[in-house]
């Protein structure tokens, strides 16, 4: 995508105020950090806009990306994600299959070779009981593993593709991504597991952020970016469905 940072901020500004912007970021451009490659935080502070990155969404990922103008927002935003108390909610079109109405996928994850993430433990050693996936201890690989745990929702059943609200509990690079492909429901069109090149980009969307921000009047930050019509392009949506699955998505949010 080929634009300068006044155009891509201006097109996609979600919220801004003396201390924070938001973004909907495209897919395809990343946030910050990746090898020979333009970010958001490049493109600023090469306009003259010094931004420093709350989180990190991956590059092949959609949506809502949260950026601090100052060092104080900054620290106060990213203790909530260190924490574990910011609300993520992201959306994902997934490979079919039998999926419970909710479920919770508990599997601790590692760095293999080549700096890729993995479950770590053998594929055969994930258990699964009713809507829970997991490891016992003692199937664990014998490497340095991170303690990984995101809910989910299943928002619409179709024989070709699923629907899926996640809440990440844990921020691990890659977790919803290697751990829905790990329990057999790749995200379609994910180059992490699918070498095909038969899709245009990954559907995973960063749709929601909660967090308190004291600064402002109330002291809270909720954030939304509505997927854009491309998301919903594999299960082929009628022009009123994608309204009607986000709010079948909020309500399993609220009932979780």
């Amino acid at each position: 995508m080929e634009m300068d940072w006044s155009e891509l901020r201006a097109r996609f500004l979600v919220e801004e105020d003396a201390a924070i912007l938001a973004l909907h970021k495209p897919a395809g451009i990343s946030v910050t950090g990746e090898r020979h490659d333009t970010d958001l935080v490049e493109m600023a502070a090469a306009a003259g806009e010094t931004l420093y990155p709350v989180h990190r969404i991956d590059k092949v990922t959609s949506g809502l990306v949260l950026l601090a103008k100052e060092l104080g927002a900054h620290g106060q935003l990213t203790r909530q994600f260190n924490k574990q108390t910011a609300q993520k909610a992201y959306l994902a079109i997934v490979a079919p299959g039998e999926l419970p109405d909710t479920g919770t996928i508990d599997l601790p994850l590692s760095v293999g070779r080549k700096n890729r993430v993995r479950i770590a433990a053998p594929r055969e050693s994930i258990r699964r009981d009713a809507d829970r996936w997991f490891v016992a201890d003692a199937d664990l690989l014998n490497t340095k593993n991170y303690p990984s745990r995101t809910e989910f929702a299943t928002v619409l059943r179709r024989d070709d593709h699923a629907v899926l609200v996640l809440r990440p509990i844990t921020g691990r690079r890659h977790q919803i991504r290697v751990q829905l492909a790990w329990i057999g429901h790749p995200i379609v069109g994910d180059p992490l597991f699918d070498k095909s090149g038969a899709h245009e980009r990954t559907y995973l969307h960063s749709w929601r952020l909660g967090l308190t921000a004291d600064w402002r009047t109330p002291p809270e930050l909720a954030l939304a970016a509505t997927p854009d019509a491309d998301f919903w392009r594999p299960i082929q949506a009628e022009s009123n469905e994608p309204a009607d699955l986000l709010r079948r998505a909020g309500e399993l949010l609220r009932g979780a």
